[in-house]
């Protein structure tokens, strides 16, 4: 993976929590960050889970918006995928979490162990910051001291209420006729947090995608109510093979206000990593979007 696919993909995980961040969902919707993505591609397309989980995303079920739950955690993105020869491919992620009382938001993702990124002679970290009160979000490349700024219109209910609609739509479809099976697996305590299981089992029929026999997709997540986010998770897939998302070191204390602000060494580019203007010496907090 080279620095280009990185920022790619980490800026367009970006986008994805922003938008929901903007529909400001209550509860975690079914199935948690499972998603379908098209024709045979059945619930939790391994290329777009996978990613979102080692990029950090995983818990925030859509990016929902929480208010007077601060805390600090480091969350830990496994995935591993065993090659025909028996080889193995693994990729760790460390993700630190932030979220203070107003809802703002941010995330420090270490791509230290994959691939490629050894390549460049040291770690790649990125900085997501999303201010949900100044209505912007930011990401940070602490190597070139660079902010890509995305402001966010308010939430658009009509859509985001019919692509919710499609979705349980699907998903009820798919219990009744056997294709998806969901469990409630009760509660544990995880880190010192209660969180609810849940287990959905989702089975691709055989002839679907070519498969000559059915295969089954197992999403397990557990959700804490009080922090209102995903603190563990597993998916296995036969295709991809098994991700692991567990949130550890959780702290409740309110986090220091500077973590959710631009530093003023950094330059503020516009409009994402390849358009807009950049500004030298960016403000010390994030400006109110004018819309």
């Amino acid at each position: 993976m080279n620095h280009r696919l990185t920022l790619s993909l980490f800026l367009g995980g970006t986008l994805m929590l922003t938008a929901g961040m903007a529909r400001a969902q209550q509860g975690p919707p079914p199935g948690g960050e499972m998603a379908h993505g098209g024709p045979g591609g059945g619930w939790m397309a391994p290329p777009i889970g996978e990613r979102i989980e080692l990029l950090g995303f995983e818990g925030m079920h859509g990016g929902k918006v929480v208010t007077g739950a601060p805390f600090s955690a480091v969350a830990v993105s496994v995935s591993t995928q065993t090659l025909s020869d028996g080889n193995q491919i693994t990729r760790t992620t460390h993700t630190s979490l932030f979220r203070d009382s107003q809802g703002r938001f941010r995330k420090e993702v270490n791509f230290s162990a994959i691939g490629t990124v050894a390549e460049a002679g040291q770690p790649r970290t990125f900085i997501m910051i999303h201010d949900p009160v100044a209505q912007v979000a930011f990401a940070l490349q602490p190597d070139q001291k660079v902010a890509h700024k995305m402001a966010f219109s308010g939430p658009r209910s009509a859509a985001g209420g019919n692509g919710q609609s499609r979705f349980e739509s699907r998903m009820q479809k798919e219990l009744a006729n056997g294709t998806l099976k969901k469990e409630e697996l009760g509660t544990q305590t995880i880190d010192g947090v209660l969180a609810t299981g849940t287990r959905y089992t989702h089975t691709i029929v055989a002839g679907q995608i070519g498969n000559e026999k059915p295969i089954s997709v197992v999403s397990e997540q557990w959700y804490s109510a009080d922090l209102q986010m995903v603190v563990k998770s597993t998916r296995t897939d036969p295709r991809s093979g098994t991700t692991t998302y567990t949130v550890t070191s959780i702290q409740r204390s309110e986090p220091a206000a500077s973590l959710f602000a631009v530093p003023s060494d950094y330059s503020v580019t516009e409009g994402g990593p390849r358009g807009g203007h950049a500004h030298g010496g960016a403000r010390q907090a994030p400006p109110t979007d004018p819309q």
